[in-house]
């Protein structure tokens, strides 16, 4: 049961992220054609509510769909099983969470 619930659950993240990552393709390429430079683009994100949970939400919806991914991957390949399997993905989704959580506070908040 708990595969079908994480199976589910990386598919939910998935239908998520993909709009999440066009969207910030096209900020991106917009920011690029646009010229401007990493201080403008700071400027326009830091105290934005809007970006702060576009980019939260982004964070949350990969933190959870990587460390999924990553622990089909070491069952598959690495042959980790059990409570050492589990504990691998919380690792890895938590050390994922950190990482974003700090580049969106930098950039939306700091």
């Amino acid at each position: 049961m708990l595969s079908l619930r994480l199976y589910m659950l990386q598919r939910i993240t998935a239908l998520l992220m993909a709009p999440l990552v066009l969207g910030h393709l096209a900020v991106m390429i917009y920011a690029i054609r646009g010229g401007l430079s990493a201080a403008e683009i700071l400027g326009r994100t830091q105290g934005s509510v809007a970006w702060f949970l576009f980019y939260g939400l982004f964070v949350v919806a990969v933190s959870v769909h990587g460390a999924i991914g990553l622990r089909s991957v070491l069952h598959e390949w690495g042959g980790v099983s059990g409570r050492a399997l589990d504990v691998a993905m919380w690792v890895i989704g938590m050390g994922l969470f950190a990482l974003g959580a700090r580049a969106v506070w930098a950039v939306t908040v700091a």
